[in-house]
């Protein structure tokens, strides 16, 4: 127990480092990188698969598939941990976190973070060149990180988030390449 007891009171500290003694000059900044979270998520999926199907490109509409199950799984994993936890919001334990951004739901795990993990790997997965998976993973971590900067979650919260999120993404990978042998497989018989 004392050992719980150790990781929240690390968890706060950090908060406190990273939400008391920011820098505001960068609220605006990150305000505008939490924003674009969910427009970014769900765009990239649906920008893929729009081009995919005009272009009669499988391998794009399969990658676009891919990250959207991904996307659905995090969204999934997150929203039940989330209510099954419910963990308070730091600013509301925490009196002298400077909320910024607006938090409704409860604080575990970073939904933003989560979505935001999970498109990178999945576009990470689906395209493995450095300047795909640096840029997308860049933006990530500037979103779990926008979540902090803000006073909305802990840095567990974000951890967290991270790692439901890229799961999510590896598990959609498996399961699309699962499906495709199987198609191919058919196909064979036929």
């Amino acid at each position: 127990m004392q050992s719980a007891s150790y990781a929240q009171a690390s968890d706060i500290q950090l908060l406190r480092k990273i939400n008391v003694e920011r820098n505001p000059k960068l609220d605006q900044t990150f305000l505008g990188i939490t924003h674009s979270t969910s427009p970014l998520c769900i765009g990239t999926p649906a920008v893929l698969l729009t081009v995919g199907l005009i272009k009669k490109d499988r391998a794009l509409t399969r990658n676009a598939l891919m990250t959207t199950g991904a996307l659905i799984t995090s969204t999934i994993f997150t929203t039940s941990l989330k209510y099954g936890i419910n963990r308070d919001r730091p600013f509301i334990t925490h009196p002298e976190i400077e909320k910024l951004a607006p938090a409704g739901s409860p604080a575990f795990p970073s939904g933003h973070t989560s979505m935001a993990f999970s498109v990178a790997t999945s576009v990470s997965i689906s395209y493995p060149k450095w300047y795909v998976i640096v840029p997308s993973h860049l933006y990530a971590c500037a979103v779990g990180y926008s979540r902090m900067h803000l006073g909305v979650h802990y840095p567990s919260d974000v951890f967290f988030g991270a790692l439901i999120g890229s799961g999510s993404a590896w598990l959609s990978s498996i399961l699309t390449k699962k499906i495709q042998e199987k198609r191919k497989q058919k196909h064979l018989l036929l």
